[in-house]
This record gives C-alpha cells, structure tokens and sequence, in this order.
C-alpha cells in the first residue's frame, strides 16, 4: 500500500543553523572561562652567592681549552695525539706535587667533548680534584 502514490520523495536536508548556534555558544564559553595571560618572560628566584677571590692554590694545573679545541697546559701549548698524551702532558705539568687541582678554563664555543677529553685525561693521571673557572658578569639576572 502506496498512499503517496502522486507525491515526490523529498530530499533529507541538513539543517545547519541549529550547528552553527551551538559552536557559537561553545564559542563563547571557551572565551569567556579562559584566561589570557602573556608568559613573556619567567619569573625565577635564582640563588645566590657571595665569591670571595678564590685563593692561590700552590698546587693547581691550569687547563685552557680554545674555541677550535687547542690546549694550553699552564699557558704551554700543547699537541697529543690521545687521551694518554694529554694524561702525561698533565702528570709533566704537575711534576712532583701531590694530587695537584686541576682548572678547566674553557672557551663558551668550545665543544663538550674537548672539556670531557680533558676531565678523562686528569682521571687517567689520577688527579680527581677538577673545577672550572668562570667569568663573572656583574650583577645580571
């Protein structure tokens, strides 16, 4: 039984605007709730310090690394050719003192890598006491 024999099917349609009101009620919820804040610069208690001038230490080798990965040894230039190089050119450096302390001054450019070789190489001399030396920049935060 056909009771709409004369009639034409309609077309199902989609009606969009009862979509579009409630994305635009959504909207402005999500405007509404959310807070803009503009993070242009973090806030961070650092601590601090006060350094005296560190006192000379008769017994210290200094260790400068340059940006290209050259060393001096107690401003000597120095060439080596492996870690057990650079470890003897530092047992030479430290002659006969006793587990003298040995201070990386190391370029900002200069590669881990060439510090690292230097750390090992004071492990391979048997020279444990290592510090880095630093340049102040006054009173900048």
């Amino acid at each position: 039984m056909n009771f709409q024999r004369g009639r034409q099917k309609e077309e199902p349609e989609i009606n969009l605007v009862p979509m579009i009101d409630v994305l635009l009620v959504i909207l402005i919820f999500l405007m509404i709730t959310t807070t803009y804040s503009k993070f242009s610069e973090l806030k961070i208690n650092l601590p601090q310090a006060t350094a005296d001038k560190p006192f000379d230490r008769p017994n210290t080798i200094n260790v400068s690394v340059s940006s290209i990965g050259d060393y001096t040894i107690n401003r000597i230039p120095v060439k080596y050719n492996s870690l057990e190089g650079l470890s003897d050119e530092l047992r030479t450096a430290a002659g006969d003192q006793q587990d003298p302390m040995i201070v990386i001054n190391a370029d900002a450019n200069a590669t881990h890598q060439s510090v690292v070789s230097v750390m090992e190489a004071a492990h391979l001399a048997g020279y444990n006491h290592i510090t880095f030396m630093t340049k102040t920049r006054g009173n900048k935060q």
